[in-house]
């Protein structure tokens, strides 16, 4: 962790006139707006800001003149990824307002507060940092989508606003093309689609769940269209290898959508079974090999691609050995 975020630092705020009668926690989100509200309580409930010389509790009224008070680790200060230039992630694609880079498997897309690190966004910011200044919020710097942090592959970035904005709306009108290699349990049907609506796992706020019984759905249930296609390359010793164009964009849409219909993703401990082979890999078996877009410059069509990384090739040649 870089001095700036792990060195201890104070800082205090004096309650206004106008102020008086809010409750600390919304107070520290007025003064400290980069935090979202599940980080600001999670400082407060750490101890981190006193009322006059008092420990906080979140639900406590401040009165004017009160003086509130941030001792603590920098990293929640911070509104920006810091720059880690030892990070490595191939560019494969640039110019002066877009690029794309092949994330590796491990790496986070991008974290919530200074407290996430070694990121593609702590890359982003140390090798670009114009792109702070890009796209909807300075923890996303320039970035349009996202892949899980064990899917490796390629990731789309804006370099100007514009350029944002414009890919943005390809993306919400599903002009971008994403592919992606999977291998999955058991043989599947030549070519398929999965069109399960997606809601998150009641029982567990980091799992999503695919809702294969429409007429069951509750309507307070919150859940997103989900649209995932699928043609099978080959297959050998009960596994599939599958090609997969996303319609839409759902958290963890891919493994879900998989899961569902009885076809896990080799290596996916979170949607798969425990006690299945994983090959020695240490991560899911899910590249994101193609993207395909309109440049928003000049509306050429841009297609670039990824090749396997070695880890799955080295799967897939002991399934398939060369003759």
């Amino acid at each position: 962790m870089s001095d700036q975020a792990s060195a201890a630092i104070t800082r205090s705020w004096r309650v206004p006139n106008d102020r008086a009668g809010t409750r600390l926690d919304t107070f520290v989100r007025h003064c400290l707006p980069h935090l979202s509200r599940r980080e600001v309580e999670h400082a407060i409930c750490g101890k981190l800001f006193r009322i006059n010389d008092k420990v906080g509790e979140k639900g406590d009224k401040l009165l004017p003149g009160d003086q509130v008070t941030f001792k603590g680790v920098g990293h929640w200060l911070l509104t920006a990824p810091i720059p880690q230039s030892q990070l490595r992630v191939p560019i494969v694609y640039e110019d002066d307002v877009v690029l794309v880079v092949d994330k590796p498997a491990g790496m986070a897309t991008h974290g919530f507060s200074g407290r996430d690190q070694g990121t593609l966004a702590n890359f982003l910011a140390a090798e670009r940092p114009d792109l702070l200044m890009i796209g909807k919020s300075r923890w996303e710097p320039g970035l349009l989508h996202r892949l899980d942090r064990e899917t490796s592959g390629l990731v789309l970035v804006a370099k100007t606003q514009a350029a944002f904005d414009d890919l943005r709306l390809q993306f919400r009108r599903r002009q971008v093309k994403k592919k992606y290699w999977a291998l999955v349990w058991g043989i599947t049907e030549p070519e398929g689609a999965v069109v399960y609506p997606i809601t998150h796992d009641s029982r567990d706020k980091k799992r999503m769940r695919a809702i294969s019984d429409i007429s069951a759905r509750s309507k307070k249930q919150k859940s997103w269209a989900a649209l995932t296609r699928f043609r099978k390359l080959w297959d050998v010793a009960g596994l599939s290898l599958l090609e997969i164009e996303m319609e839409t964009g759902v958290t963890h849409q891919i493994r879900v959508h998989l899961a569902a219909t009885g076809h896990p993703i080799v290596g996916d401990i979170f949607y798969g079974e425990n006690d299945q082979e994983k090959f020695s890999l240490k991560r899911q078996f899910l590249h994101a090999c193609c993207l395909e877009f309109f440049h928003p410059r000049d509306r050429r069509v841009v297609k670039v691609e990824s090749d396997l990384p070695l880890e799955l090739k080295d799967v897939l040649g002991r399934l398939r050995p060369r003759r």
